[in-house]
């Protein structure tokens, strides 16, 4: 599908969205949301994406929301970053932080230059970022009289702790990548020439040596569970799931793929052969 504000490659089972508006730093518009929202919710759909790769055009990753309409832009009748251009069909009522949680795929940020405000909390439900000597990173909502918005409250501590998170959304000053990764935000930082093929390599990694439903399951027990306090109601739903998984498809190939010391090729899709106890939040 064609995007007015991200561009799309899928290359051999990793799906590459780039955000493009480089004139504006890749800025944040409602539009962008929804293609975002959109190519999330496709992706999860399709059988021959494995993992999604999220980066920015030009020289930034996404410098925020776009604030050429001035402060009319946040609210009121003028409103132009949250209340329009959401997909009329299909769309998740969380827009796309929903799309992006919720996906079956994992996905990693490749944080190629400034990612402020909504540029970063967007990549706060991706499952992996890594950052660009280049980058520069701010929760700055408070130095525009906002709060952080798409679900950062609820990501940014699980990710990098509370008294963390405090620090930098009540600054709200904008630091460097060595400091994203001392925090535990971003997993690594790299040269710039460097971003994108480690990018590629991590998801090569688990396109090429994993099974899709593995992930899948994997992905949400992790999420899902990651502020869980007691473990047996953790022991309530993985047990169930390594029963009605250990007889798959996937498992016998994944074994014989060991035993016989070679790369697996798991034949189950993610479309068709989820676990029946898949989604146990919602049965």
């Amino acid at each position: 599908m064609a995007y007015e504000t991200i561009l799309t490659s899928l290359d051999d089972g990793v799906l590459t969205l780039t955000l493009n508006r480089p004139e504006a730093l890749n800025a944040y518009t409602a539009t962008m949301g929804a293609e975002l929202a959109d190519a999330f919710v496709q992706a999860d759909a399709d059988d021959a994406v494995r993992v999604i790769i999220v980066t920015g055009a030009g020289r930034g990753f996404c410098a925020g929301a776009d604030m050429s309409a001035g402060a009319d832009a946040f609210g009121g009748e003028g409103a132009k970053l949250f209340g329009e251009g959401r997909p009329k069909t299909g769309a998740p009522k969380g827009g796309f932080t929903e799309a992006i949680y919720t996906c079956r795929k994992p996905s990693i940020a490749a944080i190629n230059g400034g990612a402020v405000g909504v540029g970063i909390t967007m990549t706060l439900p991706m499952d992996i970022r890594i950052a660009s000597t280049k980058a520069k990173i701010g929760f700055v909502f408070a130095r525009r009289g906002l709060a952080p918005e798409a679900g950062a409250a609820s990501f940014l501590p699980r990710i990098v702790g509370l008294p963390q998170a405090l620090r930098w959304c009540y600054s709200g000053r904008v630091f460097g990548p060595d400091e994203a990764l001392a925090g535990g935000l971003v997993s690594e930082v790299v040269e710039p020439e460097d971003l994108l093929p480690r990018a590629m390599a991590i998801a090569r990694e688990i396109a090429d040596e994993t099974s899709a439903i593995s992930i899948a399951v994997t992905r949400a027990l992790l999420w899902r569970f990651s502020e869980e306090a007691d473990p047996l109601k953790v022991l309530g739903v993985d047990g169930p799931l390594a029963m009605a998984m250990g007889g798959t498809a996937d498992v016998k190939e994944g074994v014989a793929a060991f035993l016989e010391k070679r790369k697996p090729t798991f034949p189950g899709k993610v479309s068709t052969d989820m676990p029946g106890v898949y989604p146990w939040w919602e049965n």
